[in-house]
């Protein structure tokens, strides 16, 4: 009895509990949702519901996905380069602000390393030709497995700044990364570095694809800078190391081969690769070609160079030139020296009224008909020079990096 007396009693309080709940829940909702939908309310503002994500993987599942399917293929490559360095034969004197003095070349056995991926089935690594440059003596290829085979130089390209590295008789190697329609990359789409950065093995970075068609000039081992043209920028961090490793996007395709970066004092979160359509038509070009280095002396610009700053003729150049009444053609303003302009004799002052018996009447067009040519091109320039006219034979040579970035910063 007194055990069923305990229980109505209990009862009887949640019950009054319950209805003192309900009382003040209904009380709080009248004067803290006044706004919500009912008669002479306005319907309250609602926040987008988060997008649904695709077979409930992630952005960052696809990523990771990515990388395992790829980092097996990803190879680092450890090189031995023999070549010579140009000293001063007194290196005290530099301290003294001595320049121009005898030099010596020092022979120099220097190690190097870089990144490289599978490219097919018979041991074939793609890298960039800069990894493996001329004198490279050995070639070591690291798999991810820890596996180190020794390799050779198959083929190079250094004007695209690509080369194939071969492994023979290897039993474990993993199997080719798949290349990306090169077409379809769009900007601001994952972009997935993987490499060797600073010899930090099977490191990745990410970031998205930044821009297309970037020119960049990059210093090679014979300290003549190269202009590589068409180049994917991106924001994944690419190091010294990452060269010739793969730029692959969240499904595990090659989308460009890691190549350079910007200046890292001046930006951050710019680099540059090798578009994915440029590298399937050069990496099988090279595929063909054992034992061959292709256009091995190539800068990257291709065009023409006369050496020359044309002027426009105006009415002060004339006074200036003294003497010069016929119409059209440019003046030369500067003649660099050393240059196929130098060579032929052209002076400041000098007017070009002709190339190749083709009249030229405006700066702007003498640069352009000039610079649509092939360098080796020979030309024949009509030419008044302190009133006297003459037919002047060039050779046309190629135009350097520094000019053409100058006349590329100058167009609108």
């Amino acid at each position: 009895m007194k055990s069923r007396s305990s229980v109505l009693g209990t009862a009887v309080v949640g019950l009054i509990g319950a209805i003192i709940g309900s009382f003040s829940m209904m009380l709080y909702a009248s004067t803290h949702f006044a706004g919500i939908a009912g008669p002479g309310n306005t319907p309250p503002s609602l926040s987008a519901a988060p997008l649904p994500v695709s077979g409930g993987i992630t952005d960052q599942d696809r990523i990771v996905n990515a990388v395992r399917r790829v980092q097996p293929s990803v190879v680092a490559l450890e090189v031995i380069v023999n070549g010579t360095h140009v000293v001063p034969a007194d290196p005290i004197s530099q301290f003294f602000g001595g320049t121009g003095g005898p030099t010596i070349r020092q022979h120099v056995r220097e190690r190097a390393s870089g990144s490289g991926f599978v490219y097919s089935r018979d041991g074939l690594i793609l890298t960039n030709a800069h990894v493996v440059p001329a004198g490279t003596s050995s070639i070591t290829v690291v798999f991810n497995n820890g596996d180190k085979i020794k390799g050779h130089l198959y083929s190079s390209n250094p004007a695209v700044d690509l080369a194939l590295v071969k492994v023979d008789n290897y039993s474990k190697l993993p199997p080719p990364v798949e290349f990306a329609d090169g077409s379809k990359v769009a900007a601001g789409q994952w972009a997935i570095a993987i490499g060797e950065p600073l010899e930090l093995q099977h490191s990745v970075a990410v970031g998205v694809v930044s821009g297309f068609n970037r020119d960049e000039p990059i210093g090679g081992e014979d300290q003549q800078e190269r202009l590589f043209k068409g180049l994917l920028q991106t924001s994944a961090p690419i190091n010294p190391g990452n060269s010739g490793g793969p730029l692959i996007d969240y499904d595990g395709r090659v989308i460009g081969v890691n190549q350079s970066t910007a200046n890292p004092a001046s930006a951050q979160g710019i680099g540059f690769a090798i578009p994915s359509t440029t590298v399937i038509t050069t990496a099988a070009t090279l595929a063909k070609s054992p034992g061959k280095t292709i256009d091995q002396n190539g800068t990257g610009t291709g065009k023409a160079f006369l050496g020359i700053a044309p002027v426009d003729i105006t009415n002060n150049v004339r006074a200036q030139l003294g003497g010069y009444r016929d119409p059209g053609g440019v003046a030369i303003g500067n003649v660099v020296s050393g240059t196929p302009a130098d060579q032929a004799g052209l002076e400041p002052g000098d007017v070009i009224q002709a190339v190749n018996g083709k009249a030229v009447d405006s700066a702007q067009s003498f640069v352009s008909t000039i610079s649509s040519m092939k360098p080796g091109t020979a030309v024949t320039l009509r030419v008044w020079s302190q009133g006297v006219k003459k037919n002047v034979q060039v050779t046309l040579a190629e135009q350097p990096v520094t000019q053409y970035l100058q006349n590329q910063q100058q167009q609108p």
